[in-house]
């Protein structure tokens, strides 16, 4: 199968093709070079790859940086949606296109409203969250009025090596780390009270193929696996893990303005779809991400 992914540089992107590639796919790229809020560009980059499936995971994706710069958000997020949608009915009318959105958009739900479901109230109380919820309606609007073959999913976190510093674990992971290296006391974190549910991105990427292939047109499905852990908890195992003796240390500047207390999705409908449950444990994960960034601060302290 040909695909096309656009932020296919990112995080997720170079998991996404590195998987793909490992099923027997052919995968062409585009990343910062190509706006995908600039039609032509965009257009241009469909016809040359000529893709039977496109992963739009292109996007402004910090939930905290949104807060200081919505418009730019917006404008990636949603018109870069339509851009990408539009391109393929011009460009490659028969491609499934799998838009990926966020469990952000459910914005603050309540302990009576878990697990979320792909049915739930969607609430976004960040610039990030509502510029996901108008990318999610452009794209099913796709689907109900050109009958464009696209597919939603609703990924929550996910985290492994290679993700950015500006990410919860990956952040707590490298200060950790540099901690260990310099033998420091403390360390500066965040909110630890908000839970989250956590899949290794390795997991996700293979939901994302096998939704790109088996799932619905016009479907949205949470990537989730159902269960909760507080950012404390995730802080903890790293010290564990590590071997770390550092105290941590509350830091404002971290805080954000609204945080959504708790998210734990209902993986049903995607477990039903494709038959797809996580493979990776939570501590391998963890482990995995420690030894990226001790890989990569020795690599950037060595003469």
């Amino acid at each position: 199968m040909r695909a096309l992914i656009t932020g296919g540089k990112g995080f997720v992107g170079h998991w996404l093709a590195s998987w793909l590639r490992e099923q027997g796919d052919e995968v062409v790229v585009v990343d910062k070079e190509t706006d995908v809020a600039d039609l032509a560009a965009i257009t241009a980059a469909v016809e040359r790859s000529a893709p039977e499936a496109i992963y739009h995971l292109a996007a402004l994706t910090h939930v905290g940086d949104s807060w200081s710069s919505p418009g730019e958000v917006l404008r990636v997020n949603v018109l870069g949606t339509a851009g990408l949608l539009a391109a393929a009915r011009t460009a490659a009318p028969d491609a499934r296109v799998l838009v990926v959105s966020s469990a952000e958009v459910y914005g603050i739900v309540t302990p009576d409203e878990l697990p979320i479901g792909e049915g739930a109230a969607v609430r976004p109380v960040t610039p990030y969250a509502a510029s996901k919820a108008a990318a999610e309606q452009v794209a099913l609007q796709a689907w109900r009025g050109y009958r464009q073959a696209v597919l939603v999913v609703r990924p929550f976190n996910h985290v492994g090596p290679g993700q950015g510093p500006n990410f919860a674990v990956s952040a707590l992971a490298r200060r950790i780390v540099e901690a260990r290296r310099t033998g420091a006391e403390t360390m500066p974190v965040g909110n630890l009270d908000t839970r989250r549910d956590f899949t290794d991105v390795r997991d996700v990427v293979r939901a994302y193929r096998s939704l790109a292939t088996e799932g619905e047109a016009g479907g949205i499905y949470n990537v989730c696996s159902g269960r909760d852990v507080s950012i404390g908890e995730v802080a903890e195992r790293l010290l564990a893990l590590s071997g770390a003796a550092v105290r941590l240390v509350t830091d404002p500047e971290l805080v954000r303005p609204v945080d959504v207390p708790v998210l734990r999705g209902d993986p049903e409908s995607l477990e039903s779809a494709i038959g797809w449950k996580p493979a990776i444990p939570l501590d391998d994960t963890l482990r995995d991400v420690l030894d990226y960034w001790s890989s990569a601060l020795e690599a950037t302290a060595a003469p």
